[in-house]
């Protein structure tokens, strides 16, 4: 693997979500830990998340969410069918199921991205490098059509596509969220082909599923990293014709670190949910802090970046 190039982007997702997670994203960012950050434009503390990312120059992107909390769009709050009866999102399962009946308008679930890419440019000063989907609803059906169009309009090259090696070995994920995974990666191999039609681009690996949360360890991101590089160049073709380009391989772990959230501050809408209030999120931060996951990268010539350095 000497060879091989590594480029690693660590992006800390919910940037945005209070003030406590935006705290505790910095204080990754700032260890070397995480080097990306995505916000939600309709979290509590987006502005103040685009004003720490501006001040200590973290890269940043949009994470798009149709799923919790209000939508930016001002004409979709008060009558829209990406609302529930209380008037906010569906939410994580509930967007699904709404879809999968039809019930949603994707006319609207256009115009609510383009308004969070527009608030995105007004909060940032600059568009978004990359747009991926909070709780993956990026690539559920007939969403992704419509996701990869407001990319391609707005020129946002990159995205994220949850399909990750050696998934299917991760004994420790109980099986009710195994299934909701397995969902995630079927719709995102549906979903390449629309994406590769409108020039939008992903990294090579995707990971962070199976080191979410408790299950976050050391060793666990160590092996996850090894698996899918390992899965990637058997795939991969003969050294005789590797170009240079070809000798770098992109991968982008995805996080969720933060100080656990305390309601009523925090959320999109709704106040903080269970997971950002979970003492998991701590974990998560003081897992990524830590030198010897920082010494692997050192020894495995992986590079820490952005997309913007892809």
């Amino acid at each position: 693997l000497r060879m091989l190039q590594v480029k690693l982007i660590v992006t800390g997702d919910d940037f945005g979500y209070c003030p406590r997670r935006n705290q505790g994203i910095v204080d990754c960012f700032l260890a070397g830990a995480v080097s990306n950050v995505s916000l939600l434009v309709n979290g509590s503390a987006a502005a103040d998340a685009a004003k720490l990312a501006r001040r200590y120059n973290i890269p940043i992107g949009l994470h798009a969410n149709l799923s919790e909390g209000s939508p930016v769009c001002e004409v979709l709050k008060t009558n829209s069918s990406l609302l529930n009866q209380d008037g906010f999102f569906h939410g994580k399962m509930g967007f699904r199921t709404a879809l999968s009946k039809g019930l949603l308008n994707m006319s609207e679930v256009k115009q609510e991205l383009k308004a969070q890419v527009e608030l995105f440019h007004e909060l940032t000063g600059h568009l978004p490098p990359h747009m991926d989907g909070h709780q993956h609803i990026h690539v559920l059906p007939e969403v992704r059509h419509v996701f990869a169009e407001v990319l391609e309009e707005y020129g946002i090259t990159y995205t994220r596509v949850p399909v990750e090696p050696g998934l299917h070995n991760c004994d420790w994920i109980p099986p009710s969220l195994m299934d909701f995974y397995l969902g995630v990666e079927e719709d995102s191999f549906n979903t390449m082909d629309v994406f590769t039609r409108h020039g939008i681009r992903w990294p090579d690996i995707y990971i962070g599923l199976s080191t979410m949360g408790k299950n976050m360890s050391v060793s666990n991101i160590w092996s996850a990293i090894d698996t899918a590089i390992m899965e990637f160049l058997s795939k991969a073709p003969s050294p005789a014709q590797l170009t240079p380009q070809s000798r770098t391989v992109t991968i982008e772990l995805m996080v969720h670190p933060g100080y656990p959230s305390v309601p009523p501050v925090g959320g999109c809408g709704e106040g903080p949910d269970d997971f950002s209030q979970s003492w998991e999120r701590l974990h998560e931060l003081q897992t990524l802090i830590k030198p010897e996951l920082q010494s692997h990268y050192k020894t495995r010539n992986i590079q820490l970046c952005s997309f913007k350095d892809l």
